[in-house]
């Protein structure tokens, strides 16, 4: 995507408290693409959803806390959010965030055949710390995360999408851009090197 650097400088300098993150289909390796520059001491959390079938428990923060340098674990309900940690919602729940900037879990109906759904934790994510957000949306096989992403970029935050042509599946990347003008169309490596950079202005 191209842009001009007076566009880049005033994004670089935002501010965020928080990162959200949704894949589907071709998501493992997005994600361990995107933070494979995380070291200790990071200071944001990032809240991942990554559709998975629920009739099976997650592995996700075991194959992801023996890859990463940061602290890793799935989503409990009502537990307060920890800066610097990285949180997967567990299979078959969705995830929100309160206003109080804690989890809660929930079994309402599937969003785009999905439970936990990218939307529901976007749209959530965005009523707490509206411009004070950043959500990326990752490959993936259905339209979920399309209107999350919309809904952030409505309250001023930060959209990061993963360019299409990279995507193992483009279907969800390209359903959102279809919807809105994101901030950033990236690779994989470019999202990882965006984290880094958000990491740093908010601990400046």
């Amino acid at each position: 995507m191209t842009r001009n650097d007076q566009e880049v400088k005033r994004d670089r300098s935002r501010r965020v408290d928080a990162v959200v993150v949704g894949a589907s289909a071709g998501g493992v390796e997005a994600l361990l693409a995107i933070f494979a520059d995380l070291r200790p001491g990071f200071g944001l959390p990032i809240i991942v959803v990554l559709h998975l079938p629920d009739e099976r428990r997650s592995q996700l923060a075991d194959v992801f806390g023996r890859r990463l340098q940061v602290p890793v674990k799935e989503v409990d309900d009502k537990e307060s959010i920890v800066p610097g940690t990285v949180y997967f919602a567990a299979p078959g729940y969705h995830v929100s965030i309160e206003r109080d900037h804690s989890f809660s879990l929930s079994r309402e109906e599937r969003v785009h055949y999905s439970r936990p759904s990218i939307d529901y934790l976007f749209e959530s994510a965005a009523d707490v710390y509206q411009h004070r957000l950043a959500a990326i949306l990752l490959t993936g096989a259905n339209q979920d995360g399309a209107q999350g992403l919309a809904t952030v970029k409505l309250q001023g935050g930060l959209t990061i999408i993963q360019d299409p042509e990279e995507a193992l599946v483009s279907t969800m990347p390209q359903a959102a851009l279809d919807r809105i003008k994101p901030d950033y169309i990236l690779p994989l490596r470019g999202i990882g090197r965006l984290l880094v950079e958000l990491e740093r202005i908010e601990c400046y």
